[in-house]
């Protein structure tokens, strides 16, 4: 079995540009003809699967990938936090902010923590990797930060060293064995 993995993370939203946690906002409409040039670098998919917000659907929808939503791809819960910003969290909860950054397993916010986002991100690749062929994925940043982390087996303390900008391109393969992180064009 051989299957290669290609992430992209959704285009554009007004959450990112303002630094706030989403509320499932669509695409900027700058975002449509940026994520239409991608098109050109992403080669046959055997499948695509895609997180069920609205941003990582229209991102499909443009790329002509018949994604459909699978929750496990979904943006992490972020419970009271949902349309906050970080510098708001910053100025009136640094201490949850704090504990909910330096500690995997908390949920200060009372939505999900990113042990279990993990989790459900490394359930779902676990799936694909019984799977032959060529999958494209589309989901938020959080939840591919969580899929590189489980390739690299590294600890989720590490969650914030890599950063994933809107429309970036990550490519991974399992040869049956192990994932591998693929780089080249």
């Amino acid at each position: 079995m051989h299957t290669r993995l290609t992430w992209i993370c959704h285009g554009p939203t007004s959450a990112n540009r303002e630094g706030r946690f989403p509320l499932n906002e669509p695409l900027e409409q700058s975002a449509v003809v940026e994520t239409a040039a991608l098109t050109e670098r992403l080669r046959h998919a055997d499948r695509s699967a895609s997180s069920p917000t609205l941003a990582a659907l229209q991102t499909a929808e443009i790329l002509n990938l018949a994604a459909t939503g699978d929750p496990r791809l979904a943006d992490p819960d972020y419970g009271r936090w949902k349309g906050r910003s970080l510098a708001d969290l910053q100025a009136k909860e640094p201490d949850a902010l704090v504990q909910w950054m330096t500690d995997p397993q908390s949920a200060p916010h009372g939505g999900e923590s990113l042990a279990k986002v993990q989790s459900r991100v490394t359930g779902w690749m676990e799936e694909q990797q019984s799977l032959d062929g060529h999958v494209i994925a589309i989901a938020n940043a959080a939840v591919i930060r969580a899929a590189v982390l489980h390739v690299l087996n590294a600890p989720l303390a590490s969650f914030w060293l890599t950063d994933i900008e809107p429309l970036a391109i990550l490519r991974m393969s399992h040869d049956g064995r192990r994932w591998a992180l693929r780089f080249g064009r």
